[in-house]
């Protein structure tokens, strides 16, 4: 029944895969992506996103095919609404907008959809104590929740504080203090229902060992798990030398090039019962020629079968 029922909405939602890409009809692919200031008017001393990066944007996204796009750094809505009707021109449709504005001026937090958005929760006044001062949560969170038939799922995005040193406070204690208000969100969904299908994703700025990670990933029954596409070149299996480590494929996401380091800083983490929908074989982080001409991120590609599964 539920299969039948997910049938009909697919139908009802326009769930045929675009670019002329066959794909079964009870599969939906969810990315995130941070497209290093697509801003298009001057803001702070950001500067304004050229036309060959927002096509080499525009390419990357393309290379991931999503039906929903989380993404971070981006400008204005005005801006947002550019990189749809770039993407819609190409091939690829996504009508529904979100687009979160919090305490940054410049940059946000947004997503592209092919699905209508069931429900919209903007996190967009989060604050935190720290040292007697009271912060806020920059970018804020978006959350967004999709119904597909008889299968729902939630999103909440988010741009954790960068590694930039600020006046303000230490920048690692702010960032920690970020991801354990986003945690205390995490809580509450899983409280109201363990079963709850949601991924959290997005810039965390730290790697996966770190204080503001093992905040966000929890543990327990209420443990987050860890997607991590990597690049489809072959590479396959758990690590052979350590068991206990992740796989050796290639998984960076970002690029520093003050100290010339690549490093994985954007996650797709999954509550417990999403992740039992998770298709690993068809997650991935896309290869795209020149990629750095667009962001210093690439996208961070999950497919899932839309599902519930024991």
């Amino acid at each position: 029944m539920r299969l039948h029922k997910f049938f009909i909405a697919a139908v009802a939602v326009g769930l045929a895969w675009p670019l002329g890409q066959a794909r079964a009809q009870q599969s939906f692919r969810v990315a995130t992506y941070n497209v290093e200031n697509f801003i298009l008017e001057p803001v702070q001393n950001r500067p304004i996103k050229k036309p060959f990066a927002q096509a080499k944007i525009v390419e990357s996204i393309l290379a991931a095919r999503p039906d929903v796009i989380a993404l971070q750094e981006m400008g204005k809505k005005t801006a947002l609404i550019k990189l749809q009707a770039a993407l819609k021109a190409k091939g690829l449709d996504l009508p529904h907008v979100e687009h979160l504005s919090a305490f940054d001026p410049a940059i946000h937090v947004a997503y592209l959809s092919r699905f209508p958005f069931k429900k919209i929760t903007r996190h967009d006044n989060e604050s935190f104590l720290l040292n007697g001062r009271r912060l806020h949560v920059s970018r804020g969170f978006a959350e967004v929740e999709i119904a597909l038939g008889g299968y729902s799922f939630s999103l909440i995005t988010a741009h954790l504080k960068s590694k930039r040193k600020v006046s303000v406070a230490d920048e690692a204690e702010m960032r920690l203090q970020e991801a354990l208000r986003l945690r205390r969100i995490i809580d509450a969904r899983l409280k109201a229902n363990p079963e709850m299908n949601f991924a959290v994703l997005g810039d965390f700025n730290d790697y996966y060992n770190t204080k503001p990670l093992k905040a966000l990933v929890g543990r327990g029954k209420s443990k987050l798990v860890d997607a991590r596409p990597g690049e489809k070149n072959g590479d396959g299996g758990p690590n052979r030398i350590n068991a206990k480590w992740f796989p050796r494929n290639v998984s960076w996401t970002h690029f520093y090039g003050v100290e010339d380091v690549y490093s994985r800083i954007d996650y797709i983490l999954l509550s417990p019962g999403m992740a039992r929908e998770l298709d690993r074989a068809n997650s991935w982080i896309p290869v795209v020629a020149n990629w750095g001409h667009g962001s210093d991120h690439r996208p961070v590609v999950t497919t899932f079968v839309a599902a519930d599964k024991d």
